[in-house]
């Protein structure tokens, strides 16, 4: 009532009119905005183009190059892995049962020489700890009247220290290979990941559409770069570890030996001391 009071009919009707149309003018450009951002209105990719074939082959055939070329190096690097394994694992058994043999032999003999006998012509480190004490021990046969033992022990122990090092250092070669490998495969295929998302983002600009059956290939191709990642790092990861203990076990062995070299060849001089006494 009070409206119809203040504002005549005519008056009324033309600002109700002037209303209507401020309104208009609100709202059209909402609705306008509503519909460009309305992505169920975007057209959908044909299906004859969508990829029905989703098996690991097919996905690595319809990646990327920049991924492909990730997948084959994480492919490379896992079948290294396992000839890796494969060797030293053949290596470090041979060299495993050679250094007990040695041990063994320098432990129940009671003279140098007799230890050289019980090996024979056995190969591998302990053969070599036996034959470079005794080589040491010829070489100063002239010298011991005067000079004494304590310098052949010096020796002895200076040349078995540095053999032993050696074995182990042989030994090991390789096995940093499987530490590259675990330390940087899973990065290397998050890199491949990341370039097939980004891909697979790109073409959904391009296609101007969300629908999953579209997006979904594209991200599944680019997981699978970082699934073949941890496939490659994890068996290396746990192939390294193990050796790394077993190598620790085979140095133990062969310091076992040496020492063992060590009692022997103080022995023969304590007896050979004697033996010159009682002459």
């Amino acid at each position: 009532m009070l409206f119809s009071k203040v504002i005549p009919m005519p008056a009324r009707s033309s600002v109700l009119r002037r209303l209507g149309l401020a309104l208009a003018v609100l709202i059209m450009p909402a609705r306008a905005f509503a519909q460009e951002t309305d992505m169920s209105t975007l057209p959908a990719a044909p299906l004859g183009n969508m990829p029905h074939n989703l098996s690991p082959w097919a996905m690595f055939m319809a990646a990327d190059w920049v991924v492909k070329s990730v997948m084959i190096g994480l492919a490379v690097a896992s079948l290294v892995t396992w000839l890796i394994l494969v060797a030293k694992l053949l290596e470090l058994t041979g060299a495993k049962i050679r250094a007990r043999q040695a041990l063994r032999a320098v432990t129940n003999a009671p003279t140098l020489e007799a230890a050289l006998k019980a090996l024979g012509r056995r190969r591998g480190a302990g053969a070599i700890l036996l034959a470079a004490a005794e080589e040491e021990v010829r070489l100063s046969l002239d010298a011991l009247d005067r000079a004494g033992g304590e310098g052949l022990k010096e020796r002895v122990s200076s040349r078995l220290s540095r053999i032993q090092i050696a074995a182990g250092r042989r030994l090991a070669r390789g096995t940093g290979v499987l530490a590259s490998i675990g330390s940087t495969a899973p990065f290397v295929g998050l890199f491949g990941t990341v370039w097939g998302i980004m891909n697979a983002f790109i073409g959904i600009s391009e296609s101007q559409t969300t629908n999953l059956a579209v997006v979904a290939p594209g991200i599944a191709e680019a997981l699978l770069a970082t699934a073949i990642g941890l496939v490659a790092a994890i068996p290396a990861v746990v192939i390294y570890n193990v050796f790394a203990r077993s190598i620790a076990g085979y140095r133990q062995v062969l310091a076992d030996a040496a020492a063992g070299i060590e009692r022997l060849v103080s022995r023969d001089l304590d007896y050979r001391g004697l033996a010159e006494d009682r002459s």
